[in-house]
């Protein structure tokens, strides 16, 4: 079994070597990584620059491959270029801080990398783990969390999609991970609304021009049954399926038109 890893944190992200040593039992992990903090990069794929790829030592002393530019190249380059023949299961993450709602669907650099993967036909799982600051989420390197809780959840999910693939309909799971909690038992969520409700602070460069800050403020209003609730109200992991047919019912249109 071969097992893709990749991130939106970097390549030398405490996070990344939680999922290797998570599923090293179950296969050969190969992480493949953006050589820099990508988060919030969401899809994107670098077309007007050339790329580098280099193998790296990784802080457990094991080899690694750091990509120039996004997660979602680290994953083009990792299943084109690295790997011989396709990989068995991809993960993204463990990523700094949680990705719930739609909204994360197309900003999230980790769930980005994971789409690309399920675009090509691999079993995915995007696995995040929630933090208590916020300013985690945009570290590089080793940072001080402790990821054996998500350890535990992620080597039962990949050992269950490695033994029976992904259900019919299902390309990719999403995978939240509480800050705290001993609760074990998987909440089967759907996709909330979104996880941050978007605030521009406006501030003025020492010309008096203003210049802007995008930020956000945590959104509260989840919906019962949904990734947010699961994770922020009953402090209960959660587990989303998500299907990369984004085309409804074409008859929708018919009396539309």
């Amino acid at each position: 079994m071969k097992i893709l890893i990749t991130n939106d944190d970097g390549v030398n992200s405490s996070g990344i070597l939680a999922s290797k040593n998570a599923v090293e039992s179950l296969g050969t992990p190969i992480i493949v990584a953006p050589s820099t903090q990508q988060s919030g990069i969401g899809h994107a794929l670098t077309l007007f620059e050339p790329l580098r790829l280099n193998e790296v030592l990784l802080k457990d002393g094991s080899k690694g491959y750091s990509a120039s530019g996004t997660p979602t190249d680290a994953v083009t380059l990792g299943l084109f270029e690295v790997i011989d023949g396709d990989p068995d299961l991809c993960i993204s993450g463990i990523n700094f801080g949680e990705n719930v709602g739609k909204e994360e669907l197309t900003t999230s650099g980790t769930i980005g990398a994971a789409m690309e993967a399920a675009a090509h036909g691999i079993p995915t799982i995007a696995i995040s783990q929630s933090v208590r600051h916020s300013d985690v989420k945009f570290e590089e390197g080793h940072v001080g969390l402790s990821f054996d809780f998500a350890k535990e959840i992620l080597y039962k999910i990949a050992k269950n999609v490695l033994k029976k693939g992904l259900p019919d309909g299902v390309d990719l799971l999403n995978v939240n991970i509480p800050a705290e909690t001993t609760n074990k038992n998987l909440l089967i969520s759907k996709l909330g609304k979104r996880m941050y409700i978007p605030k521009i602070e406006t501030r003025l460069d020492p010309r008096g021009t203003p210049y802007y800050w995008i930020d956000g403020i945590p959104y509260t209003d989840h919906e019962k049954g949904t990734d947010g609730y699961g994770l922020h109200v009953k402090n209960q992991p959660t587990i989303t399926p998500i299907s990369l047919n984004f085309q409804p019912d074409l008859s929708l249109l018919d009396g539309w038109i």
